[in-house]
């Protein structure tokens, strides 16, 4: 079966403004580029939960962004059920945003504050499908419902609600027209553990009852843990390992995944753990090393280590970018 999402060598890079460029202009240099994507492939099935995780400032939500296409990538194919959206203009993309929705990560900052809850859920209606007025009224309460959210909340305004029932709102506004795909950046962070507990259950209870696949752009591992079915690993604007849940967090491969999951808080202070601590901090996106961008941090970096690394599959679904793996 053809995946729902293809993403091939997708990169997004950042020309450097101001009196830094002008300098370098001036010396006769290439102008200086933030390559906060540089060369990220993956697949995405139909009804498939893939989480992209990584620290912050890894270029996780630029990948997001582009395959949303609100940037135009620097070079690369974004393949949306056959369809390369990153060559089509903003006109052409405008019939595929029925089916390709955002959860943002900001339950409040998302929300318009002027919009009620009903307003709000009727909006993507009104852009993206030709309802009339009454099965628009009956679609906002389904999918109101769907969230768990009454009819009584229809007319509040954000700053009436809960920062729970913002997200819901956000995700009853993100399944309004019933898309295919939905882009998950970091939609737990904002909330509390009840709250977010509650929403990784929602998410999945939705993707279980349409089929939805999800892209779940996440820090949280733990959450990750419990929602994702697939976990593509991203440092430095690059994906260095892909795997099987269940195996990424039983046997992690690429030292960088090694040291994310051991950083992982435990709830028992008894616990004893093989901690792998990386040494240092994230180089520039300007200036990254040679070969394995993470060669300067990694306590195994050999030699071969300044040798460009590609991603490749070690085992059947299993793909990894370390030259020691």
């Amino acid at each position: 079966m053809n995946p729902l999402v293809e993403v091939r060598d997708l990169r997004m890079h950042f020309p450097i403004r101001g009196l830094d460029a002008l300098a370098a202009r001036l010396r006769g240099e290439a102008p200086t580029v933030v390559r906060a994507v540089d060369g990220v492939s993956f697949d995405i099935a139909a009804g498939e939960t893939l989480a992209l995780v990584g620290e912050s400032g890894c270029g996780k939500s630029t990948v997001a962004r582009c395959i949303l296409r609100l940037l135009s990538p620097t070079s690369g194919s974004i393949r949306y059920d056959g369809t390369d959206i990153a060559a089509l203009d903003e006109q052409a993309v405008k019939p595929l945003r029925r089916s390709i929705q955002m959860v943002y990560q900001d339950p409040t900052a998302s929300l318009n504050p002027r919009l009620s809850a009903r307003r709000t859920v009727e909006e993507p209606l009104l852009l993206h499908t030709r309802l009339g007025a009454a099965e628009r009224r009956a679609r906002v309460e389904e999918v109101m419902h769907e969230v768990g959210l009454g009819s009584d909340l229809l007319d509040r305004y954000p700053h009436e609600l809960s920062g729970g029932q913002r997200q819901r709102v956000n995700i009853a506004r993100a399944i309004a027209t019933r898309p295919r795909f939905v882009v998950l950046d970091e939609p737990t962070s904002a909330l509390d553990v009840s709250l977010r507990s509650r929403a990784i259950l929602l998410l999945e209870s939705l993707r279980e009852r349409y089929g939805l696949a999800y892209l779940f752009i996440s820090h949280d591992l733990a959450t990750v843990k419990y929602l994702a079915r697939r976990v593509a690993v991203m440092y430095l604007g690059k994906i260095v390992e892909v795997a099987q849940t269940r195996e990424l967090f039983a046997a992690p491969r690429h030292p960088y995944t090694r040291a994310l999951i051991s950083a992982i808080p435990v709830p028992d202070p008894d616990a004893r753990r093989d901690r792998f601590v990386l040494a240092g901090e994230i180089p520039s996106p300007t200036d990254a090393p040679s070969g394995c961008s993470l060669r300067g941090r990694c306590p195994l970096a050999q030699p071969v280590c300044a040798e460009p690394v590609p991603l490749r599959e070690v085992a059947p679904g299993r793909w990894i970018a370390c030259h020691l793996a």
